[in-house]
């Protein structure tokens, strides 16, 4: 059988067509499903802002909350990162900045600030990363609440008025925040701008709805001391330990809770090689945590987790099946055969997911857009995010999933440190 017999028989067989149809309706079945129930989220419990000040203001106390920001060469964003820390609106709080043995002069950009009395400096000897440097640090905060957060993030200033006040709940282990892209000065970085209101905040709020959250943001997540002990804090072997931290939780049956109206402002790589790094590192920690925690998964009490678990398999596969299928239609292309199911002038079925996946995208602007007032201008870049996104993520999952397959065997530390905004 010649290659062009064999393109033929597999486009005319059952499995072929099983995987058009799976093609096309999973991301407009996963779009939907987001949209409806992060507009319950957002009509339940997002509306309530005033009340959650209010809230605040009725607290008999204020537990002390201590800031822990991890710093690896730094220089650039560390001082605007703690000057933004101190002008909190929050009556008491420490800063605990721990310098991973930098090579650069994070360290001089750092000591300034300890005339602050709130501000101590922890200096590593061995370089161990981010989860290390945070598992040394955390023993020697004081506060009853630990705030983690990036090194090149500013939090907004009323920020804790929105996050202490879940942890009048004693189930409640951790809250993470809305992370909003402020390097908006390149292509990419406008994308992600819309992708973190219209992917990850929209995903995090139909999250909540279901029981369980994905991941608390390693760039701002605020917890309850006893809840990371509990669970002996982060992995140091995983490549994304904010991800598996938060799952280590919730197996525990700590509550985890996204707060929309806590903002944090990061920045993110503005080159599609900062890009590459920073996702395939994500890939492999959703990748890593799936196969640890699969045995535990499958147990009846930890089910409310599934839809989560079922979600990020759906997702994965239907990466896989993006490249089978784009492969299969190159070569019946480049065979002279036009391939069955594909087109390369837009027909119904791709103008019909463009449009849904538009309709997602649009509807995480207007949910974020009060916290972000200068999103909307960036909804005109919306209409590239499936080209991009979709095909660079497809790619990475491809490449990257397999490696967290043997997770529970593996010894060496995957990523020190997340990738340079570059």
């Amino acid at each position: 059988m010649d290659l062009l017999s064999l393109v033929v028989r597999i486009q005319h067989h059952w499995a072929y067509l099983a995987l058009l149809v799976y093609f096309a309706w999973y991301p407009m079945a996963s779009s939907l499903m987001w949209i409806y129930t992060a507009t319950i989220f957002f009509r339940r419990r997002e509306r309530l802002q005033p009340d959650k000040l209010k809230e605040f203001y009725a607290l008999p106390e204020h537990p002390l909350v201590s800031f822990v920001i991890p710093a690896f060469n730094e220089e650039a964003d560390i001082a605007r990162t703690l000057r933004a820390v101190l002008a909190v609106d929050y009556p008491a709080f420490e800063v605990l900045v721990v310098d991973d043995c930098s090579t650069d002069r994070t360290l001089d950009q750092i000591l300034p600030f300890l005339a602050d009395d709130r501000v101590r400096v922890v200096r590593k000897a061995v370089n161990e990363g981010k989860a290390m440097a945070l598992n040394d640090t955390i023993p020697l905060s004081r506060g009853e609440l630990v705030f983690v957060m990036d090194a090149d993030a500013e939090p907004d200033r009323d920020i804790l008025k929105y996050m202490v006040p879940h942890f009048q709940t004693p189930r409640c282990a951790a809250v993470t925040g809305n992370p909003r892209v402020v390097n908006r000065d390149s292509f990419l970085a406008k994308l992600q701008a819309i992708e973190f209101a219209s992917i990850i905040s929209l995903m995090r709020r139909a999250q909540r709805v279901w029981g369980r959250i994905m991941t608390m943001s390693g760039v701002v997540g605020i917890f309850r001391r006893s809840a990371l002990l509990d669970v002996g804090m982060y992995s140091p072997e995983m490549a994304t330990e904010d991800i598996d931290l938060t799952w280590r939780l919730q197996l525990r049956h700590w509550d985890v809770r996204y707060e929309p109206n806590a903002v944090m402002w990061m920045r993110v790589p503005r080159s599609l090689q900062g890009l590459w790094r920073q996702r395939r590192r994500w890939a492999l920690g959703l990748s890593q945590v799936l196969t640890r925690h699969a045995p535990a998964l499958r147990q009846w009490k930890h089910r409310r987790f599934w839809p989560v678990v079922v979600e990020a398999c759906l997702s994965v596969a239907w990466a896989y099946t993006y490249i089978v299928l784009t492969v299969i239609w190159l070569t019946s292309y480049a065979l002279g055969y036009p391939p069955i199911g594909a087109s390369p002038i837009p027909n119904f079925w791709g103008m019909l997911i463009a449009t849904v996946c538009l309709l997602q995208l649009l509807t995480g602007v207007i949910l974020d857009r009060g916290y972000d007032v200068k999103l909307p201008r960036y909804f005109v870049v919306a209409v590239f995010y499936p080209l991009v996104y979709w095909i660079l993520m497809a790619v990475i999952t491809v490449i990257t999933a397999p490696a967290g397959l043997n997770v529970n065997r593996q010894k060496r530390r995957y990523t020190l440190w997340k990738p340079v905004r570059e």
